[in-house]
């Protein structure tokens, strides 16, 4: 890797001496925020939830960064984005050389973007782009609208042209389940009729209460679509004990559990969007961008995505680092 010039200095030493009292050793989760390794260039990570997800892309962020010899500062928005920009503000006050972060809301990207400019510290994105990148150092992106397609397509396929009725157990508003929900329900056949539409929070508790209530009033619902498979597997313990095992689940994520979710049945497809190569690409990326001088470095990564059913099992990527 190349040497990256040293950082600009953009808050007064008494700052920097107060913040470097909250700096904690090792990983940051949770309301924590840590740092991880001891290199050349600084990078706060602002995560957005305490998803399965959004652990394995701190680990996969956590062990980039040591592989690049950064230094890493992570801290959690836990789906807020009043939370989100503290952090980074935050991160700014750590005079990071810049910020990778995983939104709550892309509507509030716009705030989160100024105040890290004013500062001169760039933004990374994971997961999702803004329709101005000239304003972002770049962005690992997920088409969040064709996992959600992916997997309606696959109830399209299964239905063979038969009138359906579909649930839908979203996440969280804003990001990546508006986007997620907004691509599946596009991609649906005529024949496919939305018959409940609510959102699970990307809690597993909510989304179990979701699909309990779904399945009384829809004894007769054929698919669902649940935004992630930690809330899949939740759903699918509602259906199973009110009596409506025949119901077919799809999902995103393609985890380790989710993948054999697949196998046993449990879940119909899955949309596998690794975790571990959002966050090695983030890294790489942002450090190689940093220095102006890396050639062949793309400003937006697309991440690839793939459809795992019982057919291709083997084909899914490592989601989570070991």
């Amino acid at each position: 890797m190349k040497s990256i010039a040293p950082s600009r200095r953009r808050a007064a030493a008494a700052s920097l001496a107060g913040v470097a009292a909250l700096v904690l050793a090792g990983c940051g989760s949770g309301n924590d925020t840590g740092g991880a390794a001891d290199g050349s260039v600084s990078l706060g990570f602002v995560n957005g939830s305490n998803t399965h997800f959004h652990t394995c892309l701190l680990r996969a962020v956590e062990q980039e960064a040591e592989a690049q010899d950064a230094k890493v500062y992570s801290a959690n928005s836990k789906q807020d984005a009043g939370t989100e920009l503290s952090n980074i503000e935050d991160m700014i006050a750590r005079n990071v050389d810049a910020l990778i972060v995983q939104t709550v809301n892309v509507d509030a990207l716009e705030g989160d973007i100024a105040k890290a400019k004013s500062a001169g510290i760039p933004i990374y994105l994971t997961s999702v782009a803004t329709s101005d990148m000239d304003e972002v150092l770049g962005a690992a992106v997920v088409d969040l609208k064709k996992a959600g397609a992916l997997d309606a397509e696959w109830i399209s396929k299964d239905a063979g042209g038969k009138n359906v009725s579909v649930g839908i157990v979203a996440g969280a508003p804003g990001a990546a389940s508006d986007m997620l929900v907004g691509g599946f329900k596009d991609a649906l056949p005529k024949t496919a009729k939305v018959v409940a539409n609510q959102p699970g929070m990307f809690n597993p508790a909510k989304a179990q209460d979701v699909a309990e209530n779904m399945i009384q009033s829809h004894p007769d619902l054929d698919y669902a679509f649940v935004a992630n498979e930690e809330m899949a597997f939740a759903v699918r313990k509602a259906f199973d004990a009110a009596g409506a095992k025949d119901v077919k689940i799809v999902s995103v994520n393609g985890t380790e559990e989710g993948v054999a979710a697949v196998k046993d049945g449990r879940l119909s497809a899955t949309v596998a969007n690794s975790a571990a190569t959002i966050g090695q690409t983030a890294v790489k990326s942002t450090v190689s961008l940093l220095d102006k001088k890396e050639e062949g470095v793309d400003k937006i990564s697309d991440i690839p995505l793939v459809l795992v059913t019982k057919d291709n099992l083997t084909e899914a990527p490592q989601y989570c680092p070991k």
